[in-house]
């Protein structure tokens, strides 16, 4: 028996959010040069913001997806949070210093965070069980190439313009608009769910109702997460590299583009295979790029590494989140979602600024080289589990 088609709403979730990359990379992708660079920000200042601000990002998950459920709605909550990122955008353009840098991170992750507790449970809403690895996978892809859109349209301006990081930050506005009325008039929320209200979606009593099966994703996620830090570190090594400035962004098209065609393929196929066993492959993709990464001393080194770095991208990122939506209550899955991104974010901060202190002591290489040991030690955890053994047996 064939698998139904995805509903159209996955496919307009999956435009929102390729617009709303396309805004966030234009400035991402310039981001660390502009703070090293213009604003004189050392590289440990560079990972505790990224740090503090991604971790931002995952705390306020857990309050707006406990809310999305408390009132059985979602799109209100997701359009005001595509609405906040996209008015953030002017803050990076009129920056002098730390403080507003830091300011507009803030602000930029509060408004993603509102929005990816609530986005990803309406995936899980309008989607039948047995395709939500392509739902997932599907929206990764489509926002991936907005990554890989923003940071080409980075690259041209700065060419175009002369290298004015503050001239493209103001551009940036324009497709975060453009996604936040998107998703207002394109995605019909469903009416069935308006009826689950689960009370205070954080109590005691909600959280024992999501079990261990739930619980032990979480756990997967916070391991995974420690493996791998902040991707602004690959833009800094390939500034190492003596890269002409304007053509830096391109290799986070590169990764993207590898993470774009990736996700949606290994989404489907995270339907049909163990999902312990796929997070395995994943993480033995991540330390072969981190030591690429580490080892090189060239453009072709570091492509590769970014390449792979890309794959393995492809291969966790919807498979983690179709793994949560299995996993929790239907009444709960904005709180799980949140709960999710909670751990991931305390897992975030901790590898972000452990990184950025093993560079500016150790350097480059040593820094991913400590991720890939890290990597390694995750691997060897998630095999000997007994939770993931047992899931890993045909």
């Amino acid at each position: 028996m064939s698998k139904p088609a995805l509903p159209k709403s996955i496919w307009v979730l999956g435009f929102v959010s390729m617009l709303m990359d396309i805004s966030s990379e234009m400035i991402h992708s310039l981001l660390p040069m502009f703070m090293v660079g213009t604003l004189g920000i050392s590289v440990f200042a560079v990972g505790l913001i990224d740090g503090i601000a991604e971790s931002t990002t995952l705390i306020v998950k857990v309050f707006s997806g406990a809310l999305s459920d408390r009132l059985g709605k979602r799109k209100a909550l997701a359009v005001f949070g595509y609405g906040l990122s996209a008015f953030t955008k002017p803050l990076f353009a009129i920056a002098q210093g730390m403080g507003m840098l830091l300011t507009a991170r803030m602000m930029d992750r509060i408004g993603k965070g509102i929005r990816g507790a609530p986005r990803d449970a309406l995936i899980t809403d309008i989607t039948p069980a047995e395709i939500r690895g392509a739902a997932f996978g599907l929206r990764q892809s489509l926002d991936t190439i907005g990554a890989v859109v923003g940071p080409l349209l980075a690259t041209a301006l700065m060419l175009l313009w002369m290298n004015d990081y503050r001239r493209i930050f103001w551009l940036a506005v324009i497709p975060g608009l453009a996604a936040m009325v998107l998703l207002f008039v394109g995605v019909k929320e469903p009416d069935n769910k308006t009826a689950l209200r689960p009370g205070n979606p954080i109590s005691m009593h909600n959280l024992r109702r999501m079990g261990t099966a739930y619980w032990w994703v979480v756990a997967l996620g916070s391991i995974f997460t420690l493996a791998r830090f902040s991707e602004a570190f690959l833009i800094l090594r390939a500034q190492q590299m003596q890269i002409p400035i304007a053509y830096v962004p391109l290799i986070m098209v590169t990764m993207n583009l590898v993470y774009a065609a990736t996700a949606y393929p290994f989404g489907k196929l995270s339907d049909r295979v163990s999902h312990p066993l796929l997070l395995a492959c994943g993480l033995l993709v991540l330390i072969a790029s981190d030591v690429v990464l580490g080892y090189s001393q060239n453009w072709y080194g570091l492509a590769a590494g970014i390449a792979l770095w890309g794959v393995h991208m492809g291969m966790t990122q919807g498979l983690l989140s179709s793994m949560v939506a299995g996993s929790a209550p239907a009444d709960l899955r904005g709180t799980a979602f949140g709960f999710f991104n909670l751990a991931s974010g305390v897992s975030l901060l901790l590898a972000s600024v452990v990184a950025g202190l093993l560079w500016q002591e150790f350097g480059s290489a040593f820094t991913f080289y400590a991720g890939a040991v890290f990597a390694c030690i995750s691997l060897l955890g998630l095999i000997l589990h007994p939770s993931t053994r047992k899931k890993m047996q045909p």
